[in-house]
């Protein structure tokens, strides 16, 4: 746990064995969303960048590690989707990605192919509003609880509950959407 939040951005071993017990949790729940390995590679060190930067504001009592730090993934996302909005508009040159070997490419690969069907029912809930879309993601395909979604987005528990009920109304003939963690 991060219990010493802000010894993790001083303290190389403590960010070390954080790194390691979470990466693959934040490379899935990217890959989930990004279909570019680059892409998904460079977000991955964003997040743990930003882990650096805000280890501070983790509060054990609001919920897991994990929810925490998909609120940061989250967050990472929603600014590189700004920002290659904004770049899209001014230029279609790609620039800023570091080149990844064969194998970096192949393993991000074989992951966003894992991730397909996930993707698909991202496309299906693409009608759904904002914050009912947000909670049901979080909860049926992150698998996290109704309570951890909700520390990861900001909003009540109660919220989120609501949120996730309309959604699944909405969309109970998808499969996963009754899946998922209560509470």
């Amino acid at each position: 746990m991060l219990r010493k939040q802000a010894g993790i951005a001083t303290d190389h071993v403590a960010f070390e064995a954080f790194y390691r017990r979470h990466v693959d949790a934040v490379t899935r729940f990217l890959a989930r969303r990004v279909d570019d390995p680059h892409t998904v590679a460079d977000l991955v060190a964003e997040v743990f960048m930003a882990v650096l930067d805000s280890a501070h504001t983790y509060r054990a009592g609001l919920g897991t590690e994990i929810a925490w730090l998909y609120g940061v993934a989250r967050n990472t996302l929603s600014a590189e989707r700004r920002r290659a909005f904004k770049e899209s508009r001014l230029t279609s040159r790609v620039s800023g990605r570091r080149p990844l070997d064969t194998d970096d490419v192949a393993r991000l690969e074989e992951r966003i192919d894992a991730e397909g069907p996930a993707r698909k029912v991202f496309q299906a809930m693409a009608d759904l509003p904002e914050g009912e879309r947000a909670v049901l993601e979080l909860v049926v395909i992150d698998q996290l609880t109704v309570t951890e979604a909700a520390m990861a987005l900001g909003i009540r528990s109660g919220t989120a509950k609501v949120r996730l009920h309309r959604a699944r109304r909405t969309l109970r003939g998808l499969p996963f959407v009754m899946e998922g963690t209560p509470g």
